[in-house]
């Protein structure tokens, strides 16, 4: 304790007088007492003095220590330099074992992982094996099916040829011959006959097709390719021989088979493939210039020449393309598919000789054996057995060696032919003007129109129970229109555009207008130029145009319409039997697949559900897909598809082999479409399973 100048005891131990430096203390006046107060009356103690800060250094200062700051000597700080250097190497050695055992830790985990990797990897190779081997006899069913489609092409002709209906084997040239040659003799057939020998002619045609677009390329020869082809076209023209003819004879007769209303002649016959309107000029009242067919809406709009000319009009629509097919009608070319099977080939040609070689090696072995043990007749015989038993299972070993052989020659030709299916053309067909028709690129629907203006050939007379007819032996003739040379007349005026009205094809499905297109014989192509103010009613089925000349006409749509797809599912519905639902952007089409047959299920147009003819029938791939495109409802994209769709092409084997497999599990596994696919490159398939 200190005694201060004013008499009051200040306490040294106290902290809070100790700290002279930060506050300052009362030590005369004090809160609520004056300066003449009595100090040593009810003075506080020393722990109740109370700091008054910002008192401007007023009050006592504390009394500095005596003791001066000791100095650290030299020796002092060589010891704390060499705590420190020895702290710092103590926690440099602790971060290296500790750096130590964190990459200890580090490599361990990873000779685990690598370890369990390992093993999956084993474990997934041997799974592979496995797998490769079960893929091997799945994919013996390729082969297998080839050849049952062989088996069944033999079957056929041998069923073709115990029938003897009289129609030929389009096969065989000789056969083909003889009816073309047989039918050009026959004479004075009326139009029904014809029809009828038609459907003969049709179906011969429709054998050829399929005999061309189902058998490998491999497997024609360029001589047969040629011969089919050239009996496809004989076929075709003699078939539209036989109908001018017809038709000569039917306008032979127009005079006896006149209405009696109008005094002019009207004629319809229909069949399933051919539907024929004639109508015959024989009254040539100028103010007669509307023709229209009896319950239809088929007509014509004719100038004033032709209502008081010798004419007669005919629509030929049939309902098939005889016009622009045969410069379609191709098939692949060999040199593709030569690369693949003729190594295949020649080791079937090498194994079968050293196979034959070493059969006769073997053979005259035990020939010399048998001969030098012929002394004891038990032993001969034998041996004989054991020649005989040796001989057979060389015979069977070459045998199964050949069969195994064989079996692989077929698996690469199928290969190689469903490789061509999906190789895209490197070269863009031929350029086309603008008014003509690319044939790659659209599609002729509802089979051909063949509208003709002819001249009226003599008519019959009756003379004393006699028919006296006047044969013309230029036959058929057709009415220019208009004329070559129309010098006395204005030809604007004269000869105007004709207004045709046309019926559509009930089983053909138009998604967008339909494109009117004429036949330019002499170019060989379908034009769209000559023809004006095209109006189409779609619920009445009709087309009405104008024509400025008379010939061939079709009706043409866009065959990649449907492409590319929206969607597409592949999902099982039983053993070998799957449903395929293609969803595009005007329709959504189902079809059921099993084994060898395809039937189309439903059909969904804007989401309404259509009734086709095609539904309920099982046909084989190729004739289904043809009547499918003939119906408009094309969803098969060509070889020339990539130049007018934007798709991301893949490599043909990636994209074969994929189908293969989709094909050996389609049973029992569901597969769709993946938007992925567009983004990944070439060389992978992407889709969902």
């Amino acid at each position: 304790m200190k005694q201060t100048g004013g008499g009051a005891t200040v306490d040294s131990a106290s902290p809070v007088l100790n700290d002279a430096k930060s506050r300052s203390y009362i030590t005369a006046e004090w809160v609520g007492l004056g300066k003449n107060s009595n100090p040593g009356v009810g003075w506080p103690s020393s722990q109740q003095w109370l700091p008054l800060p910002g008192s401007g250094g007023k009050g006592p200062k504390p009394k500095k220590s005596g003791s001066k700051k000791k100095k650290i000597t030299k020796a002092e700080r060589l010891k704390l330099l060499q705590e420190e250097e020895e702290r710092r190497l103590k926690e440099e050695e602790e971060a290296r074992l500790k750096h130590e055992k964190e990459e200890m830790e580090r490599l361990e985990m990873q000779r685990i992982e690598k370890e369990q990797w390992n093993r999956l990897e084993a474990k997934d190779l041997e799974r592979r094996n496995e797998e490769l081997e079960e893929l091997r006899l799945l994919e013996g069913c390729f082969p297998e099916a080839e050849k049952l489609k062989r088996e069944t092409r033999l079957l056929s002709q041998w069923e073709h040829y115990i029938q003897c209906d009289g129609s030929p084997d389009p096969s065989v040239a000789q056969e083909m011959n003889t009816f073309i040659s047989l039918w050009k003799e026959t004479t004075n057939e009326t139009f029904e006959e014809v029809i009828e020998k038609s459907k003969v002619v049709l179906n011969l045609i429709e054998k050829l097709k399929f005999i061309l677009l189902e058998i490998s390329p491999c497997d024609l020869q360029d001589k047969d390719i040629i011969q089919y082809q050239g009996s496809i076209l004989q076929l075709q023209e003699l078939l539209h021989l036989k109908f001018n003819v017809a038709t000569e004879i039917l306008l032979r007769q127009a005079s006896t088979l006149a209405d009696l209303d109008s005094g002019n002649m009207e004629k319809i016959i229909k069949d399933e493939n051919v539907t024929l309107y004639v109508w015959a000029n024989l009254k040539k009242n100028p103010r007669y210039r509307s023709v229209r067919f009896s319950e239809t809406q088929i007509g014509f709009e004719i100038p004033r020449i032709l209502a008081t000319s010798d004419i007669a009009l005919r629509l030929l629509h049939t309902h098939y393309d005889h016009v622009s097919t045969p410069h379609l009608v191709s098939t692949p070319s060999k040199e593709d598919t030569s690369s693949v099977t003729e190594p295949v080939k020649d080791d079937v040609d090498n194994v079968e000789k050293a196979i034959s070689k070493e059969v006769e090696e073997k053979s005259k072995q035990q020939q010399r054996g048998s001969h030098l043990i012929q002394e004891e007749e038990i032993k001969v015989e034998e041996e004989q057995g054991d020649t005989e038993v040796k001989m057979s299972s060389a015979e069977e070993e070459s045998e199964a060696i050949k069969c195994k052989l064989e079996m692989k020659v077929l698996s690469e030709t199928i290969l190689a032919a469903q490789l061509l299916l999906v190789e895209n053309s490197s070269e863009k067909p031929e350029f086309f003007e603008d008014d003509m028709v690319d044939l790659c690129q659209f599609t002729t629907l509802g089979g051909i129109y063949h509208l003709d203006i002819l001249e009226l050939p003599p008519q019959c007379k009756r003379v004393k129970g006699w028919m006296i007819v006047e044969i013309c032996k230029e036959g058929l003739q057709k009415y220019t229109y208009p004329p070559e040379t129309t010098e006395d007349l204005e030809t604007e005026n004269a000869f105007p555009p004709i207004e045709v009205t046309l019926e559509v094809h009930e089983n053909v499905i138009f998604f967008e207008d339909p494109v009117v297109a004429r036949w330019d014989a002499e170019g060989k192509h379908w034009r769209t130029d000559g023809i004006s103010n095209v109006f189409y009613k779609p619920k009445e089925r009709l087309v009405t145009f104008s024509l400025e000349a008379f010939g061939p006409l079709t009706l043409i749509q866009d065959a990649h319409l449907n492409m590319p797809y929206q969607s597409w599912e592949l999902r099982p519905l039983d053993v070998n039997k799957v449903l395929l639902t293609v969803t595009t952007v005007f329709t959504e089409i189902q079809i059921q697949i099993k084994e060898n047959l395809c039937m189309l299920s439903s059909i969904k147009l804007r989401d309404k559900k259509h009734i086709s003819i095609l539904e309920g029938k099982w046909m084989t791939p190729i004739p289904f897909i043809i009547a499918l495109k003939e119906a408009g409802l094309n969803i098969f994209p060509t070889r020339y598809s990539h130049f007018y769709v934007i798709i991301n092409n893949k490599v043909p084997l990636v994209e074969v082999k994929a189908y293969r497999q989709m094909a050996l599990l389609s049973s029992a596994f569901a597969f769709g479409w993946s938007r992925w696919n567009l983004l990944c490159n070439s060389t992978k398939v992407v889709f969902k399973w």
